[in-house]
C-alpha cells in the first residue's frame, strides 16, 4: 500500500524516534527543525527551512514541539500555506484551552485539527508503544489511525478537540506525583540503611506497584538520569495543570506541591536530567 507523504516538525528526543518509526511504516516525511542528530536519524527524510514548505508539500502534518508558544509560532506559519482538506496533528503536551483556540484557526482554511498528545517517553517513543490521547472529530482520527499506529500501542479517543490535551495534564499529574513520592519514599529506606533493591522488589509485589517504581525506581537506585523525559519539560507539564486549574476554579495542591519539586530541581541544575532525578534532591548526593 503507498503511503502519503507525511509533515513532521519538531525532531527532539521524542519526535526523532517517532518520525524515524513513520519511515519505518512507509511513509515519506517531510520534516523540518534540522540538526545533525535528526539527519542521522532520518536519512530518507526530505528536510526543508519552513513550515510554509512542509505544508505546501503535505496534506498531514505532525507537530512534537516543547511547549505552547511553540506549537503557536508554527501553526500561525502553517495556516497560510495549508492545502484544503489538510490534517494538523499535535503530539506535543500543550495547553488546552489554546488547543481549542489554534482548531477553530485551522478550521478557517477548510483543514482540520487533533490534538493527540503522547506518554510512554523516549523508550515508548523508540519501540513505537506510546499511549496516544486523542482529542477531535472521529472523523479525522479515523483518517490518522494508520499514522498513529506506526507510533504507538494504544489510542484513546478522548473527546472533542482539547480533550487529548487534558488527559495528558492529568497523566503529567499522576508521573509527577508519584515519582516524588518514590523519590521520598527511597530516601528514607537509604537513610535508615535498609536494602533498596530489596524495598524496591517487595514494594512491586504490592498496591505501591507502579510503572513509575519499576521504571524510575530502578533509576534512582543506580544514579543514571540521562533524560528519558527532561524534568523542565516535565514542569511546563504541571503549570499547564496549574493554570489550567485556575481556569476551572479547582484546588490542587498536590499538584502545585509537585510543580514547586520541580522548580527546585530545576533550580538546582537538574532542569535537563530525567524526571527521576528529582531523587536527588531528597539524598544531597
Amino acid at each position: 500500500m503507498t503511503r502519503p507523504t507525511v509533515g513532521f516538525i519538531g525532531l527532539g528526543v521524542m519526535g526523532r524516534p517517532m518520525a524515524a518509526n513513520l519511515v519505518k511504516a512507509g511513509y515519506r516525511l517531510v520534516v523540518h527543525r534540522d540538526s545533525e542528530a535528526a539527519r542521522a536519524a532520518l536519512p530518507e527524510a526530505q528536510f526543508v527551512s519552513s513550515a510554509a514548505e512542509v505544508a505546501a508539500q503535505a496534506a498531514v502534518i505532525v507537530l512534537m514541539l516543547p511547549d505552547t508558544p511553540d506549537v503557536e509560532a508554527v501553526a500561525a506559519e502553517l495556516v497560510p500555506a495549508l492545502q484544503p482538506g489538510s490534517l494538523i496533528i499535535d503530539m506535543s503536551s500543550i495547553s488546552p484551552t489554546a488547543t481549542r483556540a489554534l482548531a477553530a484557526t485551522v478550521a478557517t482554511v477548510d483543514s482540520s485539527w487533533l490534538d493527540a498528545p503522547v506518554s510512554g517517553g523516549e523508550v515508548g517513543a523508540r519501540n513505537a508503544t506510546l499511549s496516544i490521547m486523542v482529542g477531535g472529530a472521529a472523523s479525522d482520527l479515523e483518517r490518522a489511525t494508520p499514522l498513529l499506529e506506526a507510533m504507538g500501542s494504544r489510542i484513546v479517543h478522548i473527546g472533542d478537540v482539547g480533550s487529548g490535551q487534558v488527559a495528558k495534564v492529568a497523566n503529567q499529574i499522576l508521573v509527577g506525583a508519584t515519582i516524588e513520592a518514590v523519590a521520598e519514599a527511597f530516601a528514607l529506606v537509604r537513610a535508615f540503611g535498609a536494602d533498596l533493591e530489596a524495598t524496591r522488589e517487595a514494594l512491586l509485589g504490592g498496591f505501591a506497584a507502579s510503572k513509575v517504581l519499576e521504571v524510575h525506581g530502578e533509576r534512582m537506585i543506580a544514579g543514571t538520569f540521562e533524560p528519558g523525559f527532561r524534568v523542565r519539560l516535565h514542569r511546563k507539564d504541571l503549570r499547564l495543570a496549574v493554570d489550567a486549574s485556575a481556569e476551572l476554579d479547582l484546588d490542587l495542591p498536590l499538584t502545585a506541591a509537585t510543580q514547586q519539586v520541580m522548580n527546585g530541581a530545576v533550580g538546582a541544575g537538574l532542569g535537563d536530567a530525567d524526571h527521576s532525578a528529582l531523587y536527588r534532591l531528597r539524598t544531597r548526593d
